[in-house]
């Protein structure tokens, strides 16, 4: 059996010392990319293995960050979480964006689902060390996860702003957003408006809500029928049934998110509704819902994947230097489409 290449053997195929292929295999960021590149060619060359359990004694790190999709204690929607989870867009952009990052620096993301029944074993799972680092999904304001997290005292990085001391947050203007919805359908002539909002204690449906009434108010318009939903596309067309009921002369229709905008244009061309003839339809997030859509909907865009990217480099930082904290909020725009 041929013996396996040792650190000497890649050192001297890359022409650098031993130590700076220790350097490279344990992930020390001070190494010059150059010779990273270099190192690593020279690794594949040899085909040498890096022994993980000596690395990680050395780095005590596992070379993996955990990405937290959390479930809210009480469950708001008739769907299962999972399938909720695996067809919403919004987890496979936080995806692409953290990885964008994190790859490079060879960690592995592993996405976790954590339902109510799982926060538990969640808690645990980091606190044994199988993780450097979380990156957590929570849509809700009573969601004790953050803060049990947070107690853990491992880096973490919420995807949306929080009260929790010393945790680092990415966010979007929400409130920005919904004005830009109003602003929209009131500059198109709708004067008869709806929401489908999102459930009460998601702080950034609230705060879409917030945003679109006082752009509402600022055009002078009626108070919007208001119907809550789940962000789902069944939520969105229960709720569109409901606001035709209620409202039947409404002539424009702002969704919470893409999921619930598209149920919404289901429900209207079911009633015999023209979109956007009869009624105009705005989304928000910019998903692909939004593009496959029929008609397509106009949105309000929130940079998903630049904000996981955010997310992912505030991690690094409490990983390469134990910083904690930071934030930052992104700008939403809106993105014209054929539903209004």
């Amino acid at each position: 059996m041929p013996n396996r290449p040792t650190l000497e053997v890649v050192a001297s195929v890359a022409g650098v010392s031993r130590a700076t292929v220790s350097r490279v295999i344990n992930g020390v960021a001070s190494v010059d990319p150059g010779i990273v590149e270099v190192v690593r060619r020279a690794i594949d060359e040899t085909g040498y293995v890096p022994n993980l359990a000596a690395r990680s004694l050395v780095t005590r790190r596992t070379g993996s960050v955990a990405l937290v999709v959390s479930e809210p204690p009480e469950q708001r929607s008739p769907l299962p979480f999972l399938e909720r989870l695996f067809t919403d867009p919004y987890v496979g952009r936080v995806t692409a964006g953290a990885q964008a990052v994190l790859r490079p620096r060879d960690i592995h993301l592993a996405i976790i689902p954590a339902d109510p029944p799982a926060h538990d074993q969640v808690v645990r799972y980091v606190r044994q060390g199988h993780v450097d680092g979380v990156l957590l999904i929570t849509s809700s304001s009573a969601d004790p996860l953050p803060a049990r997290l947070a107690g853990l005292a491992v880096p973490l990085v919420l995807s949306t702003r929080t009260t929790v001391p010393d945790v680092a947050w990415v966010d979007l203007d929400q409130a920005a957003g919904g004005r830009l919805a109003a602003e929209h359908l009131a500059g198109s002539g709708r004067t008869r408006l709806a929401v489908v909002a999102g459930p009460a204690d998601a702080p950034f449906g609230h705060d879409r809500l917030r945003g679109f009434l006082d752009g509402v108010r600022a055009a002078g318009l009626p108070a919007p029928e208001v119907v809550p939903a789940d962000f789902t596309r069944p939520g969105g067309e229960a709720a569109a049934r409901a606001l035709l009921a209620a409202r039947p002369d409404v002539d424009g229709v702002f969704a919470a998110n893409d999921l619930m905008a598209d149920g919404v244009s289901t429900a209207l061309r079911t009633a015999g509704r023209d979109v956007p003839r009869d009624v105009a339809v705005v989304g928000f997030d910019d998903s692909s819902v939004a593009a496959q859509a029929h008609p397509p909907l106009t949105t309000v865009r929130q940079p998903v994947e630049d904000m996981a990217d955010a997310m992912a480099r505030l991690l690094l930082a409490e990983l390469d230097g134990g910083t904690t904290g930071g934030s930052a909020t992104f700008v939403p725009e809106l993105v014209v489409r054929a539903s209004g």
